[in-house]
């Protein structure tokens, strides 16, 4: 058990160790600082940034979670288009890593909505100030369904009417029809 802590403990140190061993040798060789920069620093959602780096001796690769890794020369600049679904008013980070595995980083802001926003107006009518009386009536049961309401029941006072109207359709109908036969025979 004793050994498994000291080799855990001797490898953590000698991780700790290599990732200072870059530094450490940048310091004693006069390596300049790597400096980023995203142009503008603020862009809307689809837009193209300007991605330079300074400090870098070889080529550098910048990335984002909102645009594809891009390759920059020496001394040079390279463009990003934004993705259209990054989040409007978020920060993200960019990070630069140079070929010698030095890293820098800078942030890139997404702006808000620059689409316009619609305003809604209400039309509102001229009222004239008149008396009126509204009387509303509430239904007395409730709604029939299956037919769509069309259907009110049996009314025996409508049956008759109706009735009366056929019988007198048809008796009209047979009177003009006998009267035009019999003013042929002459």
């Amino acid at each position: 058990m004793r050994a498994i802590r000291l080799t855990s403990a001797a490898a953590l140190g000698l991780a700790a160790l290599s990732l200072t061993a870059p530094a450490a040798s940048a310091v004693g060789g006069k390596v300049s600082p790597l400096v980023g920069t995203a142009t503008p620093s603020t862009i809307a959602a689809g837009g193209q940034v300007t991605l330079s780096l300074s400090g870098c001796d070889g080529d550098a690769d910048a990335s984002s979670a909102v645009f594809d890794v891009v390759r920059i020369p020496p001394g040079g600049t390279a463009t990003a288009t934004v993705d259209w679904d990054a989040k409007r008013g978020a920060m993200y980070t960019v990070t630069y890593t140079c070929d010698d595995g030095r890293q820098t980083t800078s942030q890139l802001t997404i702006a808000g909505d620059t689409r316009p926003t619609p305003t809604l107006t209400t039309l509102r009518p001229t009222v004239t100030a008149t008396a009126t009386a509204t009387a509303t009536r509430s239904p007395a049961g409730p709604a029939r369904g299956g037919v769509g309401g069309s259907q009110d029941g049996l009314n025996a006072g409508e049956i008759a009417a109706g009735a009366a109207l056929v019988v007198a359709a048809t008796g009209g109908v047979v009177y003009v029809l006998r009267r035009r036969g019999g003013s042929r025979q002459h």
